[in-house]
């Protein structure tokens, strides 16, 4: 009687070897490209949360009056309305677009005109420009450009809006 001539059945430790490195090569590749994902899988909530509070915040601003109510010329019409003043004391007092130009603070920080806002909006940073701004045969006395920046992470949201002297 003779043991089979042929090749006996199973693997050899090599083939095993090779077998665990492509495999162990495959799933690093796969792991490392799902790190890529996983890390950035916030991104989009940061990127919706930030056009949140910049539509919010211009919103807030488009729906104050053109000019400052406390100034003489507020009631003509349309309103005269004086050079862009200094700011009110604090967001409660703000009465005009005009009030919100030159805010640039981190939301929630102390101090800062934004209290009140969700705690998950800490750490946005807030930057509000508003300037006299010529619009076709509108002068730049009845225009104003407002530009509301919000940052938060590595994600940056810009809204422009123009607000008209009107009545």
């Amino acid at each position: 009687m003779s043991i089979t001539s042929g090749r006996s059945r199973g693997f050899t430790l090599i083939e095993l070897i090779v077998f665990i490195v492509v495999i162990g090569a495959g799933l690093a590749g796969i792991l490392s490209v799902m790190d890529n994902v996983v890390a950035s899988s916030a991104d989009p909530m940061v990127r919706k949360q930030a056009a949140a509070l910049a539509d919010s915040i211009m919103e807030e601003i488009l729906l104050q009056p053109f000019c400052d109510p406390d100034t003489v010329n507020a009631v003509a019409v349309p309103p005269v309305c004086a050079a862009i003043g200094p700011p009110e004391a604090n967001r409660t007092l703000f009465d005009d677009v005009d009030d919100y130009d030159g805010i640039d603070e981190v939301v929630g920080a102390v101090g800062a005109v934004f209290v009140g806002l969700p705690v998950a909006l800490n750490g946005y940073g807030v930057q509000i420009a508003v300037a006299p701004a010529a619009f076709d045969v509108i002068a730049n006395t009845n225009s104003k450009d407002i530009t509301v920046t919000v940052t938060g992470g590595r994600e940056t949201v810009v809204l422009r809006s123009r607000r008209t002297n009107y009545q």
